[in-house]
């Protein structure tokens, strides 16, 4: 492309920084150095749709300097933020050229790459580390969204599996937090590109049917506009009013919270009035005026002006209705109100100078996150469980409560009188013993709705209730409950730890800590904590345990590996495993190359599965193009595949499991554990009631006072497979659980 080309395009940029960050503001020199660095970085790439890689990253700051328009350091880094991934270019010369702020910016955006890139880690993890990237400089997560924003829009040139991640890590992380951080507009499209994504049939029909009644829809909204415009015009208002659609994602949503088809849907719309006024006061008055016109239903009124959302949107809602019956959503704000509904944390930038987090409720919530990651790793909090939580604390919608005093509390939807308490302090929630909801005493699970006045009632012996945590539904309380039985966990502990010590020295043994920890995780323990933690609950542990290490014969058969299993039974449990991966390989009857549904692309090309990794149908899967022997098929995560494309990458390929959304396939999992009567009907009851799932075959071997057995089941995917490992392995009576293939 000739330079005139690139030059108009900086052009461009430039104006839209101007235009919506400020002329004053804008360091012209920046983004034009870093447009010219990242176009020299990128010359020879090109993305999947076969356009110039370019393309992307000035795509991503035009989203910066148009949505989410923070600065002139943003949108650089935006410029800049795949130079380290696709580029010879390293975070040295980054700094070199642009110096520490935007050299951080790219590095975190870069780490923020890595980490859904990598398949092997959880959503949850990947969470968690989202979250600890951005509690540095929140651009980094802002130019992410740009990011994944611009990949959204571009998706379908990718292959369907990475289409599918892709737009199920939006839904699940970026959505929430552009919701979080006000970002609507953003939020909205990337809610409707995932979900056009998932379920293309459903996002066709609605948007069809949107599209059919958009001209009897634009004829009422005329109708029903004129007679506001008229009456605020009478009282000299200057002001704006739109409509507006509802996004696709969220009528979605409403018809399965309501269960009712869209043709049943009455607010699929709603009526903007925007006044051009710095005193919030007029939006009142402009109320009280379109009461005048329209009949309002009061249960519908909602005041976010006096009782900001915690992401600090503005705005009076109110439902009237029209001259024909119809149910109106009207929204009313003034002109700033609007532009921090529509662009969230930028229009906070633009409006208070020189502070990198203003707003007092994000600030606060920042702090948050930071201390809510230093204690999980204190308090032995899972990845997944802070993902739940935050969740929770993005996401949901608010209720607002009162004290007897009329101290406002905001809560999640659902939240309960023991949330009450713990928002009003830690102590108050750890003494409550009942609330008072409008003067009148109810259960501690009771859900709170907005309005209501809560009284909590405590006492000095009242100590927290293990199932507390499933009332509860904001992190701080759940939090707060974890911390209180991890700390008297501890306790315990430590009491076990004197009881179990002073009975060795009795019995003159000496143990080194790390043979102990050796001997107690292959006997039921996850750790010396849990072991110590049995024996101060249970002091018999304590005797069994000194009973095993003097028992050598024991040790050694824990030791060993399968460990459970003689020699001359390895062939008949290596053939095992080998007929199950052949059957539920057969049961789903082909791969496919690339993104394609048709299992006969694959016909007349030999190949098959790896040894080194062994995949099954649920694993992510690649294929190696061999010099004499076909397509070879191996696991994404394998290490042989990793060093095969180091050396040749053009001979990888996508390939996929030709397997529908409706497809279920067999899953092996392994388990060793105490051999005692009950334990297989426990582990069998605890697989149906939790998930559902068909046991297809059982297959026990015993040794001594252990176990090892193989169940084969019907599962969905890989998913839930790992989660019913997961759910196994916590068993009391499991020593360890892992999966067969």
């Amino acid at each position: 492309m000739s330079s005139n080309f690139y030059k108009k395009k900086l052009e461009e940029l430039l104006f839209v920084c101007r235009r919506n960050i400020g002329s004053e503001k804008v360091n012209e020199d920046l983004i034009s150095k870093a447009f010219r660095f990242a176009l020299e970085a990128h010359k020879n790439d090109k993305r999947a749709t076969g356009e110039p890689y370019f393309h992307h990253p000035y795509e991503v700051a035009m989203i910066m300097a148009k949505e989410i328009p923070i600065d002139d350091v943003s949108v650089a880094s935006a410029l800049l933020h795949d130079v380290l991934e696709d580029s010879e270019f390293t975070i040295k010369d980054v700094r070199a050229e642009f110096g520490d702020e935007i050299a951080e910016i790219v590095e975190g955006a870069s780490q923020i790459e890595g980490i859904f890139e990598n398949y092997e880690i959880t959503v949850a993890d990947s969470f968690k580390k989202l979250l600890l990237s951005m509690a540095s400089d929140l651009r980094i997560l802002l130019v992410k969204f740009a990011d994944r924003l611009h990949n959204l829009r571009t998706i379908e040139q990718l292959p369907q599996q990475r289409q599918i991640r892709i737009a199920q890590d939006t839904l699940e992380i970026f959505a929430p937090f552009a919701h979080r951080f006000g970002l609507s507009n953003i939020k909205a499209e990337m809610e409707d590109l995932s979900f056009k994504c998932l379920n293309r049939n459903i996002y066709d029909d609605i948007a069809n049917k949107l599209k059919e009644r958009k001209r009897e829809r634009d004829k009422f909204l005329k109708r029903f506009i004129e007679p506001i415009d008229e009456a605020l015009k009478k009282e000299n208002y200057k002001f704006e009013i739109t409509s507006r659609v509802k996004h696709i994602y969220s009528i979605y949503r409403k018809m399965l919270r309501i269960n009712k088809p869209i043709d049943e849907i009455y607010d699929l719309f709603a009526v903007r009035v925007i006044l051009d006024t710095a005193n919030k006061y007029d939006c009142f008055s402009a109320y009280g005026i379109i009461s005048q016109i329209y009949i309002p239903v009061p249960e519908r009124f909602k005041d976010y002006i006096s009782l900001p959302k915690q992401n600090g949107y503005q705005s009076i809602h109110t439902t009237v209705v029209s001259k024909e019956g119809k149910l109106v959503e009207v929204q009313i704000r003034t002109r700033e109100m609007h532009e921090f509904a529509e662009k969230g944390i930028a229009a906070h930038w633009k409006y208070k100078e020189n502070i990198r987090i203003s707003d007092k409720k994000l600030e606060e919530w920042m702090k948050w996150i930071r201390e809510t990651i230093e204690n999980a790793g204190k308090d032995d909090v899972s990845s997944s469980q802070i993902f739940e939580s935050f969740k929770l604390n993005l996401y949901q919608d608010e209720i607002y409560c009162f004290t007897p005093k009329g101290e406002l509390k905001i809560l999640p939807y659902g939240a309960t009188p023991l949330d009450f308490a713990f928002e009003i302090h830690t102590e108050i929630g750890m003494r409550c013993i009942g609330a008072k909801v409008n003067g009148k005493i109810v259960n501690l699970d009771t859900p709170l709705k907005s309005g209501s006045q809560v009284e909590i009632i405590t006492s000095k012996n009242q100590t927290p209730k293990k199932d507390w945590e499933k009332i509860v539904v904001t992190q701080k309380a759940k939090a707060d409950i974890r911390k209180y039985f991890n700390t008297e966990k501890r306790k315990i502990a430590l009491k076990g730890k004197d009881i179990f010590e002073k009975k060795l020295k009795k019995k003159k043994i000496h143990i080194n800590e790390d043979e102990l920890i050796r001997i107690v995780q292959k006997y039921r323990y996850k750790d010396l904590l849990n072991f110590y933690y049995a024996i101060g609950i249970e002091e018999s542990r304590a005797d069994e345990m000194i009973g095993i290490i003097l028992n050598k014969s024991k040790i050694l058969a824990a030791e060993q590996t399968p460990g459970l299993i003689k020699e001359t039974e390895l062939s008949t449990i290596d053939l095992k495993h080998e007929k199950f991966i052949k059957e539920i390989r057969e049961s789903i009857g082909s791969i496919t190359i690339g993104d394609s549904s048709d299992p006969n692309t694959i016909q007349g090309i030999k190949y098959d599965f790896a040894k080194c990794c062994n995949p099954i149908p649920g694993d992510e899967v690649v294929g190696y193009i061999t010099r004499t022997e076909g397509l070879r098929i191996h696991r994404r995560n394998c290490n042989n595949i990793i060093n095969l494309y180091l050396m040749d990458p053009n001979r990888i390929i996508d390939v996929n499991w030709n397997i529908s959304i409706h497809d279920t396939f067999s899953g092996g999992i392994v388990i060793i554990g105490e051999d005692r009567k009950g334990l297989i009907n426990e582990i069998t009851e605890l697989i149906s009631k939790n998930f559902g799932v068909n046991i297809k075959s059982i297959n026990i071997n015993t040794k001594g006072s252990l176990f090892e057995g193989t169940l084969i089941l019907e599962v969905k995917d890989l998913k839930q497979l790992n989660s019913i490992i997961e759910k196994i392995s916590h068993h009391k009576s499991i020593i360890r659980a892992s999966r067969f293939g």
